[in-house]
């Protein structure tokens, strides 16, 4: 376990100078102490030996979150986040060993983002979350509130007037409010009162959870932009099988905290990867991923930019909408 202990305590100095190597570390330690990706190597008869470059590496898919256990031998856990899945299907799990991991990760990601979460009003919409257990982004929100030095900072359901007078008061004193929530939740909150605002951010993180018709990422922003007067709407990207998140301050465009980079690879042939502006599915190297596996092949479709940004455009086929799914372009 020295390994990990060595990775945890460089992992957030990570930068674009020691991304790779610290990547190929952390590769050649999953490959060899991780089952299921140790496994899932052999199946493609990949010698990780013969890994040398960050394209060669294979990422693992997505949906063996939903049948395996996917963590590192040795590092028992009987805590995980569930995705908030329809009861029809059956939902992903993350165990997590370490919880302080995910906590330093959300927070330092947040911080370079949006500054000092102390100085932020934190007001959260998230009432299909709320109903499952063990949901990450619940975890996250709940963490960002306690943390903040606003009393009024909270989670909210339906008490549409009593966040009308939170938010009221915050822009008429110019508090700095973050307002995150579901798609269909901000929504809801559109249709009961229009606002204009000021020193209010509004963060959607996907998911109409079937309670609206959906829209794409496009039109929902341009409904919340109308409705409250602002520029631009923030996104977060995240999901119950990543323990760090990117985020979108305008036109769709996420950029990922140093520790976290996207990769795009072909539709037709998982194991290649496609050029920049080009549209292919989304891998995630997320390193604070120590315990389960680093390299995550998503369902998601996505486009990368020249700079490391990058688009959601929907998802790859009809697999069931989960907790954190993007909107259907």
């Amino acid at each position: 376990m020295e390994d990990i202990a060595k990775f945890i305590n460089e992992l957030f100095d990570v930068n674009d100078s020691t991304f790779a190597d610290k990547t190929l570390a952390i590769f050649q330690f999953q490959a060899k102490n991780n089952p299921i990706y140790s496994d899932f190597l052999h199946y493609l008869d990949i010698s990780p030996s013969k890994i040398t470059e960050i394209a060669d590496i294979p990422f693992l898919p997505i949906s063996l979150f939903k049948h395996q256990q996917v963590l590192v031998s040795g590092c028992a856990s009987n805590f995980f986040f569930e995705s908030s899945g329809t009861t029809s299907v059956e939902r992903s799990k993350h165990y997590v060993p370490d919880i302080d991991l995910y906590r330093n990760s959300f927070l330092k990601g947040f911080n370079q983002f949006y500054g000092d979460v102390h100085d932020i009003c934190i007001v959260a919409l998230l009432p299909s979350y709320l109903e499952r257990k063990n949901t990450s982004l619940v975890y996250m929100c709940n963490a960002l509130i306690q943390l903040s030095s606003n009393n009024d900072s909270g989670f909210f359901l339906n008490e549409w007037d009593k966040l009308e007078q939170v938010v009221r008061k915050n822009e008429s004193l110019g508090i700095k409010t973050l307002l995150i929530g579901v798609s269909f939740a901000l929504l809801d909150l559109a249709e009961h009162f229009n606002m204009a605002l000021k020193h209010t951010i509004i963060m959607e993180t996907g998911g109409m959870k079937g309670k609206r018709k959906e829209l794409t990422r496009a039109e929902l922003h341009e409904v919340l932009k109308r409705n409250f007067g602002l520029k631009d709407i923030h996104s977060e990207y995240g999901m119950t099988e990543l323990l760090s998140q990117a985020y979108a301050k305008q036109n769709g465009i996420f950029y990922t905290p140093p520790w976290m980079k996207i990769l795009i690879r072909d539709t037709e042939d998982p194991l290649s990867l496609i050029a920049h502006g080009k549209t292919g599915c989304i891998n995630v190297i997320d390193l604070a991923n120590i315990y389960s596996c680093s390299f995550i092949a998503t369902q998601d479709l996505g486009k990368l930019q020249q700079d490391g940004g990058f688009e959601v455009l929907g998802r790859f086929d009809n697999s069931d909408v989960r907790g954190c799914n993007l909107l259907v372009e």
